[in-house]
């Protein structure tokens, strides 16, 4: 089994992700392999005093290419991919590959994604998700449309038969495209619900402010994205939700409306710059 972590200049969260995947009480062999994008921080140290095998790109060149060289790199035919800023409990890896062998016919296996914030974050009023990436497709094993790269395993021989992750693709849409393209080709992806972790926020990156940026961010990304597949609504859509962001943010004195609406504004903005 090995574990493949994309990262880029967050040493901190990757301290705490290492931490988490050290603990791990899967009986089996297993490594833990740490990508390094590019980071001018503290990352080469961080993942070496973790015990993990460390390759680097300089210049960066993306996530997708951080999974493409994990993976190539990977000793194990089930290679998970998590991102950088997640915590596992310690049952976490073995949840995930037993789901893999009860579902050998799938070809990609995820699990739950969980927010978490640790310290002080925006509120919220309760009818907004929240405001980084979570997956939640109920208590029971099922097949999925989608898993997320931040709780995901791969078989190798999938890899081997529609080809790696799209290196071109910005953040947003990343896995999407590889895992639409799996499916293409009569790929199954199943959802295992017992293989849960922590997708994490802390100190400045959990202030309105930094969700705000991120949302923006990822609404310009995932429009793109949208639009290279010919799935994009209309820009009197984008206009309409972007309005009822605005409109749930003042009624409900919703803070965490603001970050619905900063990912809004971002897919509004793509959506008029492409025109």
């Amino acid at each position: 089994m090995s574990v493949v972590v994309p990262t880029h200049n967050r040493s901190d969260y990757l301290e705490v992700t290492l931490r988490s995947l050290a603990l791990q009480d899967l009986d089996e062999p297993h490594e833990t392999i740490v990508v390094d994008d590019g980071s001018r921080d503290r990352t080469p140290e961080v993942a070496r005093a973790h015990g993990a095998r460390y390759l680097r790109h300089d210049p960066p060149r993306g996530a997708n290419a951080a999974r493409n060289a994990g993976i190539a790199a990977a000793g194990a035919e089930l290679v998970a991919l998590v991102d950088d800023d997640v915590e596992a409990p310690p049952g976490w890896l073995r949840a995930l590959v037993e789901g893999a062998r009860r579902h050998p016919d799938a070809e990609a296996v995820g699990g739950p994604i969980r927010a978490r914030f640790d310290g002080p974050s925006p509120r919220g009023c309760g009818r907004e998700r929240p405001p980084i990436t979570t997956l939640d497709l109920g208590p029971s094993d099922r097949e999925a449309d989608l898993v997320w790269s931040a709780n995901m395993l791969v078989r190798k021989a999938a890899i081997e038969r529609v080809g790696g992750f799209d290196e071109s693709l910005p953040t947003g849409g990343d896995e999407e495209e590889w895992l639409r393209r799996l499916q293409a080709a009569g790929g199954r992806v199943m959802y295992v619900a017992d293989a849960w972790l922590d997708h994490r926020r802390a100190g400045a990156d959990a202030t309105l402010r930094s969700l705000m940026r991120s949302a923006y961010r990822r609404g310009r990304n995932l429009r793109a994205w949208d639009e290279s597949r010919g799935a994009a609504p209309s820009l009197a859509r984008e206009l309409r939700v972007l309005a009822g962001c605005g409109w749930h943010t003042v009624r409900r004195a919703c803070p965490q409306g603001l970050v619905m609406g900063a990912h809004s504004a971002g897919r509004t903005l793509e959506a008029v710059r492409s025109r």
